[in-house]
């Protein structure tokens, strides 16, 4: 290839549209972000920082999210620990919040697929949630990490009512680390 053809096919490729313009993943953030906030008036979780997302060419857009599942009590110098049975009953109430992540997290994969039609249908969409926990907490049975992704296209089936729940559910791809 020639010098000058090797720039004119750098120019092109560098004037290309991107598939999924920044505007359309910064509206997910918000969204995702906002609806983390608004999981539970009575007991907000803690959003460590603002989501994130990304589109991959040829495997789809990712966005990712920092969780506390509740927000744990300070640790102060007046109170330098939590006793057990607190340390359990937070542990509980983590637990327990993990279900309304899951439904959150695919409610927002079905948005996603609908807002970011140029993603291509056999392209994914995958959100993944990482938890924080403090070092004192007792993290038994809690995971690290929520990563659900789906094709873009079977998330719009749902969407437009052409597929059920539990085809959606059957096609939802979860990982629990």
């Amino acid at each position: 290839m020639t010098r000058l053809a090797f720039l004119l096919a750098a120019g092109l490729l560098a004037a290309a549209p991107a598939r999924v313009p920044r505007e359309q993943l910064r509206g997910l953030e918000r969204g995702f972000d906002q609806r983390l906030l608004r999981l539970s008036i009575d007991e907000p979780l803690d959003l460590m920082g603002n989501s994130r997302a990304v589109y991959i060419e040829k495997f789809g857009a990712v966005l990712t999210a920092e969780v506390n599942l509740v927000t744990s009590p300070a640790i102060t110098p007046f109170r330098p620990e939590l006793r057990p049975e607190e340390k359990e009953k937070l542990r509980q109430r983590k637990l327990a919040r993990l279900a309304a992540i899951r439904q959150l997290m695919r409610d927002m994969m079905v948005t996603s697929a609908t807002t970011l039609r140029t993603v291509p249908p056999e392209e994914q969409i995958a959100i993944g949630v990482t938890f924080f926990y403090n070092a004192w907490e007792n993290t038994a049975g809690l995971p690290s990490q929520l990563v659900l992704q789906a094709r873009r296209g079977t998330l719009a089936d749902f969407e437009a009512g052409r597929i059920k729940s539990d085809a959606l559910a059957a096609a939802i791809q979860e990982q629990v680390f």
